[in-house]
């Protein structure tokens, strides 16, 4: 596996293995990598000839007082995860390197409405930083098809409207949430719970779930369900940013006429901001 970090010389790897009639797969990371972040490789290979992942975080989407400073940077340990997948290239650039002209006179992405609802309109800004740096790293990559892990439902939704609406020759695949034994999903972010916070993070899952299942038993007023989770987050100890019942098409209230449902989820537990999400077919 190599490491590379000029978006040169990688171009010039990726040119050769194109040449070569090999299928470029991408996997774009921010590192700390954990078994999700495995699994997206995982399919990866399995769905191309050459993958790439990049390790790199980006402080375009972090916002004031966010955790850019504190973010975890274990290039080593990720480095030897992606070996063992079977990971052909690394790409680790530097923020020079990404923005070389600083950022803020960087030319933006931006994907409207998607992007201003539930963690947009909690974290201005941040899909703008997401898709931004998505949209340099897929025209640096140039891949067939790039993995994103379903967790991150509202930025998956994102990603794949802004390859429609740009028309780039790009297929976006979505790979379910990894989790732990106990429910939870898997998140770099889950390293900064303390041990009793690490107890009560399952909690968030177990109530999504039951709102799921309440959702499949019939009820149908989505704005009590939506309270009632939020009060047993805030009884778990929770401090809830959201909690949405909507379309999982157009991340919108559900009508008569959505298809899939998406229960949609993110709180505080300390210090840490959780997210998680899951979906269902309308019941008849």
């Amino acid at each position: 596996m190599q490491t590379l970090t000029s978006i040169k010389a990688l171009q010039e790897v990726v040119k050769q293995q194109r040449l070569a009639g090999r299928k470029i797969g991408f996997v774009p990371t921010m590192g700390n990598l954990h078994d999700g972040h495995v699994s997206l490789v995982r399919k990866a290979k399995q769905l191309s000839d050459f993958v790439v992942t990049s390790i790199f975080v980006n402080p375009l989407q972090f916002g004031a007082g966010e955790d850019l400073d504190n973010y975890p940077r274990t290039l080593e340990t990720d480095s030897k995860q992606l070996e063992l997948q079977g990971n052909d290239i690394v790409f680790v650039p530097s923020v020079a390197e990404m923005y070389p002209l600083g950022m803020s006179t960087q030319t933006q992405v931006s994907v409207p409405q998607l992007s201003e609802t539930l963690c947009g309109a909690s974290r201005p800004g941040h899909f703008d930083g997401v898709t931004t740096v998505v949209t340099k790293l897929f025209n640096v990559v140039q891949p067939d098809l790039a993995v994103f892990g379903e967790k991150d439902f509202q930025q998956l939704s994102i990603i794949r409207k802004m390859v429609d609406d740009l028309c780039m020759p790009i297929e976006i695949v979505g790979v379910p949430t990894g989790r732990a034994a106990d429910g939870l999903a898997l998140s770099s972010r889950n390293g900064y719970l303390t041990a009793d916070e690490r107890l009560i993070a399952p909690e968030l899952n177990k109530i999504i779930q039951s709102c799921k299942d309440a959702i499949l038993s019939g009820s149908t007023d989505f704005s009590d369900l939506e309270a009632s989770a939020k009060q047993g987050l805030q009884a778990a100890g929770f401090k809830p940013d959201y909690f949405a019942i909507r379309d999982s098409s157009t991340l919108t209230e559900v009508t008569k006429h959505t298809q899939e449902i998406a229960i949609l989820a993110a709180a505080r537990l300390g210090a840490t901001r959780l997210i998680d999400n899951t979906r269902l077919a309308p019941p008849k």
